[in-house]
């Protein structure tokens, strides 16, 4: 995805294409690297950790921000933390892909074709239907401007939005729980941060149509897991959409992983050629250009 040359010519290069969940385990993998280079939130660098790696001065991390990494700790132990440029347009795509796919049950409908059997089902149609977005920021932007094409009733809600933002993206600003009330899919782009972690409980499920479905490509914390895999069970909602999750990768033995009302992703929403070709590229700059400047 990258040109690595300029990297190569400096320093020597491991790949790790596995992930640890152990803090020792991973600390172990790590302590010989003054540079780490790290995929979005799949591998959470701590305080714990990075007090650890004494040997650490570069963290290049892609995307800009990470939740991840602890900045503070970073800092205080003298490590560089570089970013890179982002580009939504594949989260937003995929959002869409689990729509559609919820919508006409594609994947039991594929598994029935390939053991052998035809329909299984009867798909919902999207226009006409009341599509909610919890968050409308630059991806909940765009999947409103989607949905208004897709023949969509547009409604929204955040902590921060008034009536003319939701009307200059195409959708209507109601209430936190007529939101939940109202949408046939419901569907959620907000940041985590400690206001919106566990925003989507029990309460709020309680309120959603038997028939709705819950889209998440945001972050898992944002929706109360617990509570969702109980509405799941009891069929209260029609159904989740999910590529996120409060512990990634998601456990082998996670009920989301069984229930037929789940459509679950493994946290795919940035994973696109064009976007890694993006982060890499970034990467392999920031850190040449770090171990240039090092070596002076």
């Amino acid at each position: 995805m990258a040109d690595w040359s300029a990297v190569e010519r400096q320093a020597e290069i491991t790949v790790f294409a596995d992930h640890l969940a152990d803090q020792d385990d991973l600390v172990a993998r790590l302590e010989p690297f003054d540079v780490i280079c790290v995929m979005r939130e799949r591998t959470p660098l701590p305080r714990e950790v990075i007090e650890r790696l004494p040997r650490l001065k570069l963290i290049a991390s892609t995307g800009p921000g990470n939740a991840s990494i602890d900045y503070d700790a970073a800092a205080d132990h003298d490590v560089v933390v570089t970013d890179t440029r982002y580009d939504p347009t594949s989260t937003v795509e995929l959002t869409w892909a689990l729509i559609m796919a919820s919508s006409r049950h594609v994947v039991e409908e594929c598994g029935s074709v390939r053991s052998g059997g035809w329909q299984t089902s009867v798909g919902r149609e999207l226009r006409g239907q009341v599509l909610g977005i919890l968050g409308l920021g630059h991806i909940g932007t765009e999947i409103a401007r989607l949905g208004t094409a897709f023949g969509m009733d547009v409604v929204a809600w955040s902590q921060n939005l008034d009536a003319a933002t939701a009307t200059a993206a195409g959708a209507t600003l109601v209430s936190k729980d007529e939101l939940f009330r109202q949408s046939d899919t419901l569907t959620i782009h907000l940041k985590l941060s400690e206001r919106s972690r566990g925003l989507v409980g029990a309460d709020e499920l309680a309120l959603m149509k038997p028939t709705s479905w819950l889209v998440n490509t945001s972050r898992g914390p944002i929706v109360d897991e617990a509570a969702l895999v109980a509405a799941l069970t009891d069929r209260s909602i029609g159904g989740a959409a999910l590529d996120v999750f409060d512990t990634e990768p998601l456990p082998v033995d996670h009920p989301l992983r069984s229930l037929p009302n789940a459509l679950v992703t493994p946290h795919i929403g940035y994973v696109a050629e064009s976007l890694y070709r993006t982060f890499f590229g970034d990467v392999v700059t920031s850190i040449s250009e770090w171990l240039a400047s090092a070596s002076d």
